[in-house]
């Protein structure tokens, strides 16, 4: 089953103003497909992945490009850096835009040798798994506040109920599971054996893979919540800097996010740890070790895996846009506390994400600490599983998950 990324058009923009286009994110979320399909068969395809390919880009970059001449897709990149500087002086005697697509599934390394020798000549795109708006093959957009485009989008959007939401969160966003029906738990567990042996292994010095397993897991059991890396630490049996270098990681990998709280100077009592979410809810819920959407619905971390999925939806169609999510939480020392801010043009949105169908008018009353920041308060939203799109008051709405 095809289905067309929103990504497409950010990168034949980035195309049309960069001689190199670097696409990174997580393995198997379309990076390599995506690319080829654009191309068709403009394009020279060579994968680093090939012990042969490999060798020859790491010994002799300069042979190497006489070989695979731009236009060039070069997968794995991150496996040959020795490639960029020769990349550099080829697009500085040519002078020519996008020359090279370069694709990248790991950056905790490869972003230092990029910054040093592709700055200001490569448009860094990151990339995730499927949307909802991909799957339903709706129009490509950030996710929008505004009255209107809620209103409009409920005439395009699929209804789902609260089961279909939650088979969709554990199911997740990897687009190999929608194009072939295949067993989701074995899927993962393949998944993150390759992970960790693939990239963690040959591109870290993390030496235990299985103590590694074990912090993802544990990470998994945080979603949604306020990062503590001392209790992180704890539990794997690892020190505090060894939680924090594994979780650089995994932020690195695109595995996880972290959403930070918002901070302005007439703000002096908020909590300044940000919180962590997983980016696919599918391998955050393999991790947890659910294996059915009916208990995960019932269960105590149901609200943590919805706020979850919300989350890293309205962060994808900012990646999908080319976009950085201006994404923050507020929480402060006296319990007040609203789960999402998005800041636009100097006007803050709330957002709260509530595993209800009927959010009461109470689910808003923290939106008013907002005022007292200075800026605009704009529309806020209480995101629900909801069947209806409907008003709280002139400002805010209750949207269901299926209009994200």
């Amino acid at each position: 089953m095809f289905i067309q990324r929103h990504l497409e058009q950010t990168i034949r923009n980035a195309t049309a103003a960069f001689p190199v286009v670097l696409v990174t994110g997580p393995r198997q979320v379309g990076k390599t497909t995506l690319l080829r399909t654009i191309a068709l068969a403009e394009r020279t395809y060579v994968t680093l992945d090939n012990p042969a390919i490999r060798e020859l880009a790491v010994n002799d970059p300069a042979l190497f490009l006489q070989r695979y001449q731009p236009p060039l897709i070069i997968d794995e990149i991150q496996y040959a850096p020795q490639l960029l500087p020769y990349i550099k002086m080829h697009v500085d005697e040519q002078r020519r835009k996008g020359d090279f697509w370069l694709i990248g599934s790991q950056m905790f390394h490869l972003m230092k040798n990029v910054g040093e020798s592709l700055a200001g000549r490569v448009a860094i795109i990151p990339m995730q798994g499927l949307s909802h708006a991909e799957l339903q093959g709706l129009s490509a957009d950030v996710y929008r506040t505004d009255e209107q485009a809620l209103l409009a989008k409920v005439h395009e959007a699929k209804k789902m109920t609260v089961r279909e939401v939650f088979a969709r969160i554990l199911k997740g966003s990897m687009p190999a599971l929608y194009e072939t029906e295949q067993d989701v738990e074995l899927y993962y567990a393949s998944y993150v054996n390759s992970y960790l042996q693939r990239d963690i292994r040959e591109l870290t010095q993390v030496g235990d893979e299985l103590a590694f397993l074990r912090f993802m897991t544990a990470c998994a059991a945080r979603t949604g919540q306020l990062l503590n890396y001392a209790e992180l630490a704890k539990d794997v049996g690892v020190s505090a800097p060894t939680a924090k270098q594994w979780l650089s990681i995994m932020v690195s990998s695109g595995i996880v996010v972290l959403i930070e709280p918002y901070f302005n100077n007439a703000l002096k009592r908020i909590v300044k740890s940000p919180r962590l979410y997983f980016m696919d809810t599918g391998l955050c819920a393999w991790l947890s070790r659910w294996t059915n959407a009916d208990a995960l619905e019932v269960s105590a971390m149901s609200g943590a895996f919805f706020e979850t999925y919300v989350v890293s939806e309205i962060y994808k169609s900012y990646l999908n846009a080319g976009k950085r999510p201006p994404l923050f939480y507020y929480r402060d020392t006296d319990g007040k506390e609203i789960d999402l801010i998005i800041e636009q043009n100097d006007v803050l949105h709330p957002i709260e994400m509530k595993k209800t169908g009927a959010p009461k008018a109470n689910a808003i009353r923290h939106f008013s600490a907002l005022e007292k920041t200075g800026k605009t308060l704009g529309a806020g939203h209480v995101i629900c599983v909801a069947d209806d799109l409907l008003p709280i008051d002139r400002q805010n709405w209750i949207v269901p998950v299926w209009l994200i």
